[in-house]
């Protein structure tokens, strides 16, 4: 993968995660001190974002940066999944199971 689909793959999880937040690219941008301008060439993948920015980014966004760079949550990210998942009853956590492993299959996990 190229670095132009690099940089695409990582704006589209950022403006991804920005929409699920209700947020605007206009917050966004006035809570990292930056312009809308920036936030809006980062989302569309026409250019890579400062190191300090991505830390501003990233706690805006209340996001990891390995979940924004690469697309893969981290441990920590997954801890309350866990504690969900360890209060369900063996049945309903089976039927979790099998749902994840066919997502898996279709996604190629």
């Amino acid at each position: 993968m190229g670095e132009s689909a690099v940089l695409k793959e990582i704006g589209l999880r950022a403006a991804s995660r920005r929409k699920d937040l209700g947020y605007t690219q206009e917050y966004v941008s006035e809570a990292m001190d930056v312009s809308v301008q920036m936030v809006s060439n980062f989302e569309l993948g026409k250019k890579a974002i400062r190191p300090e920015n991505l830390i501003k980014l990233c706690d805006v966004l209340d996001i990891s940066a390995d979940y924004l760079l690469t697309g893969k949550h981290t441990v920590t990210e997954l801890t309350g999944i866990n504690e969900k998942l360890s209060s369900l009853s063996e049945p309903h956590r089976k039927l979790i199971e099998q749902l994840i492993d066919a997502l898996c299959e279709r996604e190629n996990c």
